[in-house]
């Protein structure tokens, strides 16, 4: 589609150079202008100087290079020279690459990804609480008895640690402060600061895990750009040059110390357009992200402040109730949240009559707000109900439900595939990538405990897991595991010696005789057991491929599999002390959601609700950013989840044990 500029993106892109500053709303077309203006730039540029696009992650890279290949190309220009599209991130890998020495590292290092880091950040966090086996007492309720303190102690303050100590060190990080430079401000304040003097002993250690393995974490590559960008003029002042014209999309998702490798990069005099929504500051969640960078920027003396208005992605009801949601921040009862100022104009305005995206025809009464007090359950079972109404009259729509959270997500998956309902995920993990990793921890936890009967019944259920939901199959599955329940020798079903035990043993042999298909699965079951044992042998990556040839038949099983096989083998080269038990938890990780496999999910690639219509897309709230469907459900819009009136509300990042 020929892209024809509203007059609020004619304003814009008007821009020839200095910086600029543009407030964009939802649905306001910022990518495809921002993709447009890099496209004139890059014509006004010298040879050997480059547009560099800086956007927030990987799916929005291929994104943007797409975008701004096509205009480029609609200019009579060559595709892919002029101009650099990398996440800030990479921007950092690129920077430190081309001078590591500069900085202290290795022509080779090493970037640790993000799950390597938390196994480094929690083996350092349980190895200080391990070390400090009293240290919940100073927060934990004072009339908690005494099963509940063991409990608490041994199941919720180490991952509590953990959680404080990773945000600790990213801020630590983002203000440019060493462990050592985190010590001396302790010693200079001279006061107990407890829960500090907790971070500064975990970040310690934490960076002494990095220097072991010669890496460096994603924060520290963007520390150590900054610094290299410091230490050497000249080598700035070639960037510089280098990069002509900076443009930053998602400038609300900025943090302090990526804005100020960016301000160094642009310069005094340098050219710099920043285009975000303060409103839509999602990644200040979980990171230093903070979208007073950017309000700030728009109020700076020099920047051409401008905005981007008008949405044509949804009807006026939903413009207006989120227009009243951002008047609501303003008027809040609480003083600390007006002072906050969480939700800041522009309002959304709709677009201008004869635009080629005009808002969708206006329906009130498709925004509807349930105010019934539901459980978890109940609010599942009523957008079942809901989905079960609608999908059958609007086979060729889009529809999604939105959750706060990766686990609720994959609860509410679970009850739409007993429904018969279609689901697409756009959660850290799919389904079926998490039944698959749930199977081989079943199976190699029977084999880390192979007397342990529970886990024999347990394989032979994943086995013959087709015949779970099958009314004439489960019977017989559910005798064949209540028999192995039962097994006190497990040795002599496995490897009998003398008399079989299937023979011997009076339920066993009424079972088998009985059923003379029954009886040759199980044998069958033995001879499957007998060779998993023989393959135990064998490193970890080779034993879950061997396991995965006879449990799975689809292709998507057994490339899941072979993705978990890989990262498995990974963990064994980082842990070379590790054993089954180890790789048991690693894929209960994956199976609850807690651990991402990379390369498997829509996600990885950019995710197009288009081509899932009739469908029913679950994903984060957090994931569903910048994308449309036609139907949205939110889930538990509540005060537990979205708090509103601080000193009243109990919610989810309050700890329940904590005093006061």
């Amino acid at each position: 589609m020929i892209f024809k500029p509203r007059p609020k993106q004619a304003e814009v892109l008007k821009y020839q150079r200095g910086k600029m500053g543009v407030s964009a709303v939802p649905g306001s077309g910022k990518t495809r202008t921002l993709s447009y203006l890099a496209a004139k730039l890059v014509a006004k540029i010298k040879d050997d100087q480059e547009v560099l696009i800086v956007t927030l992650v990987n799916s929005a890279v291929d994104h943007f290079a797409r975008q701004v290949a096509d205009f480029v190309k609609e200019a009579g220009l060559l595709p892919g020279f002029g101009y650099r599209v990398r996440t800030l991130h990479g921007l950092s890998n690129d920077i430190v690459r081309e001078r590591p020495a500069l900085v202290g590292l290795q022509e080779g290092f090493q970037i640790v990804d993000e799950r390597e880091s938390d196994e480094i950040l929690e083996d350092a966090t349980l190895t200080w609480v391990k070390n400090n086996p009293n240290s919940i007492d100073r927060y934990i309720s004072q009339n908690t008895n005494e099963n509940e303190y063991q409990k608490i102690r041994q199941n919720y303050w180490p991952g509590e640690v953990t959680n404080i100590c990773r945000s600790f060190i990213k801020q630590a990080k983002d203000l440019q402060l060493s462990p050592e430079e985190v010590r001396r401000g302790l010693d200079r304040f001279g006061q107990p600061l407890d829960l500090a003097a907790m971070g500064w002993e975990v970040y310690a250690a934490y960076q002494r895990g990095l220097t072991y393995r010669g890496g460096v974490d994603f924060q520290d590559l963007m520390r150590l750009a900054l610094h290299a960008l410091e230490l050497d003029p000249q080598y700035l002042e070639r960037l510089q040059y280098r990069w002509a014209y900076i443009l930053e999309d998602e400038a609300q998702d900025s943090s302090q110390l990526q804005e100020d490798i960016l301000r160094k990069l642009v310069g005094k005099k340098g050219n710099w357009v920043r285009v975000g929504d303060p409103n839509q500051a999602i990644y200040e969640t979980f990171t230093t992200a903070d979208p007073e960078q950017l309000r700030q920027f728009l109020r700076e003396k020099g920047v051409q402040a401008r905005e981007l208005p008008n949405s044509g992605r949804s009807t006026e009801s939903i413009i207006t109730l989120a227009n009243e949601l951002i008047a609501f921040a303003g008027r809040h009862p609480s003083e600390a949240v007006r002072e906050r100022q969480a939700l800041q104009p522009p309002l959304v305005l709709p677009t201008p009559k004869g635009d080629p995206q005009p808002n969708p025809p206006d329906d009130p009464s498709l925004i509807y707000l349930r105010e019934e007090r539901y459980t978890p359950a109940e609010e599942i079972d009523a957008v079942i109900r809901s989905l079960q109404g609608w999908l059958p009259k609007n086979p060729d729509k889009t529809a999604a439900v939105l959750v706060p959270r990766n686990d609720r997500g994959a609860e509410l998956v679970g009850r739409l595939k007993k429904e018969g309902i279609e689901a697409v995920e756009l959660l850290r993990s799919t389904s079926s990538t998490r039944e698959t990793a749930g199977a081989l921890a079943l199976i190699l936890r029977q084999l880390s405990e192979p007397l342990n009967p529970m886990w024999l019944a347990k394989v032979y259920e994943v086995w013959r897991r087709d015949e779970r939901d099958d009314p004439n199959e489960k019977p017989r599955l559910e005798a064949v595991m209540h028999l192995l329940r039962n097994c006190r020798q497990i040795e002599d079903f496995v490897y009998p010696y003398g008399a079989d035990w299937l023979d011997v043993n009076p339920e066993a042999y009424t079972l088998m005789q009985q059923d003379e298909m029954l009886r040759d699965r199980i044998l069958a079951f033995r001879q499957l057991i007998q060779r998993w044992h023989k393959a135990v042998i064998l490193p970890i990556d080779q034993l879950i491929l061997t396991i995965a040839q006879e449990l799975f038949i689809t292709e998507a099983d057994l490339a899941i599999a072979y993705s978990l096989a890989v990262i498995l083998r990974h963990d064994s080269e980082i842990h070379p002390e590790w054993r089954l038990p180890n790789f048991v938890d690693e894929l209960i990780n994956v199976a609850k959601n807690k651990r991402r496999v990379a390369g498997l999910s829509e996600d990885d690639t950019g995710f197009d609700p288009d081509a899932h219509r009739g469908k029913v897309t679950v994903a984060t709230m957090h994931r569903a950013k910048g994308l449309e469907w036609d139907r949205v459900y939110l889930m538990s819009v509540n005060n537990y989840d979205f708090p509103s009136d601080e000193p009243q509300d109990t919610f989810i990042g309050e700890r329940w044990f904590v005093r006061d």
